[in-house]
């Protein structure tokens, strides 16, 4: 018998949620998430790809169309 599926969480981002390298943090506040009882903080690279995955929960940060992330050289 097959599980049932989980149900993707996807969270739009504006450029200015991401950290200085590029990045968000899950679990996260922005997500809705509170910190105090979830899974261990994990490190998500979203300037690269415009996208990320968490490993843990499968939550799915991603840029909103027509966002920049700071200058590139």
């Amino acid at each position: 018998m097959n599980a049932p599926a989980r149900k993707e969480t996807v969270i739009e981002l504006r450029a200015s949620d991401l950290n200085g390298n590029g990045g968000i943090f899950c679990p996260s506040p922005v997500a809705g998430m509170k910190l105090w009882n979830n899974h261990p903080r994990v490190f998500l690279d979203i300037a690269h790809t415009g996208e990320a995955r968490c490993a843990y929960c499968g939550t799915i940060y991603k840029l909103r169309e027509g966002e920049q992330v700071g200058g590139g050289h």
